[in-house]
């Protein structure tokens, strides 16, 4: 049987959050920051060597890390209550959805450092045009097991 509102929690959140957010800050913003088409465009070999790049490389991934933690964990809790609170309201989405954040705060912190450190650190060193798609493989993965690992709804 579908879970039709699991599926609207995973379309809506997808289109909104990973799909154009994401492109927004780390195809538009992080190339404003940081130097990403060169380092991105060496061979692998050269860029253990590029320590201007791996020091970008480093500061992309602290950005990302505290993005994930300060916009994308409450984001998702929010999204995940506005789906399965019962209510239209949307006071009672944020004030769910950031209680269940607040609650889960360390274990999710724990395991999003484990995930998105190494994660990061290959998604911003592939060539720019992969940089999404091979996010969006990691996200995919990362929100099914938060979602789940939060017991249903």
């Amino acid at each position: 049987d579908i879970d039709w509102e699991r599926v609207v929690l995973f379309a809506s959140f997808g289109a909104i959050y990973l799909g154009a957010f994401q492109y927004w800050y780390q195809v538009n913003i992080f190339k404003k920051l940081f130097d990403v088409d060169k380092f991105t465009s060496q061979p692998w070999a050269d860029k253990l060597k590029d320590t201007e790049g791996l020091k970008s490389l480093a500061a992309q991934t602290a950005v990302d890390l505290t993005v994930l933690t300060l916009v994308y964990l409450p984001t998702f809790y929010v999204f995940k209550a506005g789906v399965f609170s019962g209510s239209a309201d949307p006071a009672v989405w944020l004030s769910t959805g950031l209680n269940n954040y607040s609650t889960n705060f360390a274990k999710d912190e724990f395991d999003l450092i484990r995930v998105w450190a190494p994660a990061d650190l290959v998604c911003f060193s592939v060539p720019l045009y992969l940089r999404l798609p091979a996010r969006h493989v990691v996200s995919f993965v990362w929100t099914a097991y938060l979602s789940f690992s939060r017991g249903g709804h």
